[in-house]
């Protein structure tokens, strides 16, 4: 199990080197777009605590 756990590893690692060379903008689109729902994320939790204190 250990091994397959590393080779999973090892071909999402060449993937997303793969990817970033063949299609780097893409790739930045990619990353930009997971930013974004991280940074949603956040002020969701932010919004709803700050709603909470306030009632």
């Amino acid at each position: 199990m250990k091994i397959l756990k590393r080779i999973v590893i090892v071909f999402v690692i060449a993937f997303a080197l793969f990817y970033l060379v063949t299609r780097p903008q893409d790739a930045a689109n990619a990353v930009h777009g997971a930013v974004a729902v991280v940074w949603g994320a956040g002020e969701a939790v932010v919004h709803f605590f700050t709603s909470l204190a306030g009632s």
